[in-house]
């Protein structure tokens, strides 16, 4: 999957990481949305802070920079880069979220009815991986 990051005028310092529906695409469960949800490192958010001052949404807390159809939050539910990028998959440009993190994100906001279908859809590709290796 290639994500163009050129829009943002910015270079990475440490990988950002897919979460959301691009990370459900990465995995073949379902086509992603119009926009690419990421959570990066501090240091890559705190630049992105600065050089978007208009573009922040506050989520609870959760901060996000949403601007040229990305979505990028310094952390989801209080779980930051550090915790959510734990066994994600390494691309040339970004990480995916692993495939236990990705269910946790969706157990989180099960109560929306989009994310319990990816609530089951995470479950059932855990599940169809886990009884191929038998």
């Amino acid at each position: 999957m290639k994500i163009d990051f050129t829009p943002l005028h910015y270079t990475f310092l440490h990988k950002p990481l897919l979460i959301g529906g691009c990370a459900m695409e990465y995995y073949g469960l379902r086509k992603a949305g119009d926009d690419i949800d990421l959570v990066i490192h501090p240091e890559d958010h705190a630049a992105l802070v600065q050089l978007y001052p208009d573009h922040i949404k506050d989520l609870y807390g959760d901060m996000g920079v949403c601007v040229y159809g990305f979505e990028i939050w310094n952390q989801i539910c209080t779980f930051d880069y550090s915790y959510l990028k734990e066994n994600a998959v390494e691309e040339a440009e970004y990480l995916v979220t692993a495939l236990d993190k990705l269910l946790f994100l969706k157990a989180l906001a099960m109560e929306i009815p989009k994310y319990h279908r990816d609530l089951e859809l995470v479950v059932r590709k855990i599940l169809d991986t886990a009884y191929a290796i038998r």
